[in-house]
């Protein structure tokens, strides 16, 4: 028999495997100092600092029937955290032994599903949702996607059919809001099936519903937007062709008016927006949802004494290919009761394998390098600066929120704390139509993610160097680029 043992985890693993069953209120109550886990896996636990009695103890965590991991046995009270350390793994080994049997709590419903097993005829199946299941390069998002969908409750049946068919997409945009917001601090009550997130926290309630993108489907085919490899190419996409693709969902989940349900009334309304209109889209689009959301366009230019001025005009309308949209979608009749729109570039597939590679899940010999474009704080910069990374590397970090944009609506009837999303940037826009943005010191516009494999691993540590996070210009040969973030 081989011997059990324990060792210590991060936070991201731990917060992937059992984060989830964490009560926001235990965060008051108690400080996380150390995350374990059993060799193999099957239990973890967190040793604790009670904050009112500055004692220490530690909490045992083990699967239910459901596969979900869940407390299974407190430990304390001790003077000293070696000691409560000590009777931690203790408890940690004696969980391991028993029977997963015992660790069931009697409150499961329904039996442990296989979300990655395919279950329908593979010309129905989603190429990315294939691309999960059997490319060892997705093997740290399969890995982190897995323990998380245990917790994500199916509120409208067909959440693993669409996941596999016809929504791969938006269904993992709402795994993203899932996870942002339970790293936030919100417990999710699914007593309600609308909207899709009926969050409660410490600031109060927060309702989110997911919105996307999709392509333009004409004769049941897709038709491809206009090209932007030239300036007037790249001109029409931004100012009219991209607004109108955002308003018309958008413009949708306002018909919808979920703040006249009892439970949503006076909290937070948000609409959270993916933009999967066409591959890659989201690295270009976002200033055209801008646009769209305040009906504002801005110049930039610097002044005689090197001083950046930015000067808003007006927009009044969209305009593309016969269709014709006002803009401004904070001033149309309605609007008052959406506090904000959030929206990043972040919330695909790429952004679990990151996640998943930092909370040692997947293939070891898989190495990713992540590129792109983040926010110059230099206040009279013109252009975003340029970042290169490598994700596998020590003093590398990232967490869900890292990315995601807050739009928020001057005319609000509920506004949004800042408070209530730490981490992300926040966005107002005045009358004047003149930007205020609070921007996290690292906060990527765009990036794409590459893999490389093990014949390259070597080559590409040499040339960045092997603890080096964050690197300006290095070059290398890329292989098999992930569909993007």
């Amino acid at each position: 028999m081989e011997k059990l043992a324990t060792k210590s985890i991060s936070l991201t693993r731990f917060n992937a495997l059992g984060g989830y069953a964490r009560h926001p209120a235990t965060m008051m109550a108690l400080e996380e100092l150390e995350y374990l886990e059993i060799k193999g896996g099957s239990v973890i636990g967190i040793l604790t600092k009670d904050l009112t009695d500055q004692d220490f103890g530690g909490i045992v965590m083990a699967r239910d029937r459901n596969l979900r991991f869940r407390g299974v046995d407190v430990i304390g009270f001790f003077a000293h955290p070696e000691k409560a350390r000590e009777a931690l793994v203790a408890g940690m080994l004696n969980a391991a032994r028993i029977q997963v049997e015992a660790h069931h709590q009697g409150d499961e419903v329904g039996e442990p599903v296989d979300f990655f097993e395919h279950r329908h005829e593979p010309s129905r199946l989603n190429p990315s949702f294939v691309q999960l299941t059997t490319n060892e390069g997705y093997s740290p998002a399969r890995e982190i996607i897995e323990p998380m969908m245990r917790w994500y409750e199916d509120a409208d049946g067909n959440f693993v059919e669409q996941f596999q068919t016809t929504g791969f997409d938006q269904r993992i945009w709402e795994l993203y809001l899932f996870a942002v917001l339970i790293e936030a601090g919100y417990l999710l009550n699914r007593k309600h099936n609308v909207p899709d997130f009926c969050c409660s926290g410490f600031l109060g309630r927060l309702f989110v519903e997911a919105v996307t993108v999709g392509p333009t489907v004409q004769d049941g085919r897709i038709v491809p937007p206009p090209a932007i490899d030239t300036p007037e190419g790249l001109e029409r996409y931004l100012k009219d062709y991209m607004p109108i693709k955002f308003g018309s969902p958008l413009f949708s989940k306002l018909k919808k008016k979920y703040w006249l349900h009892p439970h949503v009334a006076d909290s937070p309304l948000v609409l959270a927006i993916a933009d999967f209109s066409s591959p890659m889209s989201m690295v270009h689009s976002q200033p055209a949802l801008e646009r769209y959301l305040w009906g504002y366009e801005h110049e930039g230019a610097l002044d005689d004494s090197g001083m950046l001025v930015i000067t808003p005009s007006r927009v009044e309308q969209h305009r593309y290919d016969g269709k014709v949209i006002p803009s401004g979608f904070f001033r149309l009749p309605d609007s008052e009761h959406i506090s904000a729109v959030v929206s990043t570039n972040a919330g695909t597939i790429a952004k679990f394998n990151r996640l998943g590679v930092l909370g040692k899940f997947g293939s070891k010999r898989l190495l990713l390098v992540r590129e792109g474009r983040m926010v110059d704080h230099d206040p009279n910069a013109t252009i975003n600066k340029f970042f290169k990374v490598i994700v596998n590397s020590d003093g590398y970090e990232e967490d869900w929120i890292e990315g995601l944009n807050v739009y928020h609506n001057p005319r609000a009837r509920v506004p949004l704390q800042m408070e209530m999303l730490p981490g992300a940037a926040h966005h107002f826009c005045g009358d004047d139509g003149q930007v205020t943005s609070f921007t996290p010191h690292f906060h990527p516009t765009s990036s794409i993610t590459h893999h490389h494999y093990p014949v390259e691993v070597g080559k590409v540590l040499a040339e960045v160097g092997k603890n080096t996070h964050m690197v300006w210009t290095v070059k290398s040969k890329h292989s098999d680029p992930e569909e993007d973030d």
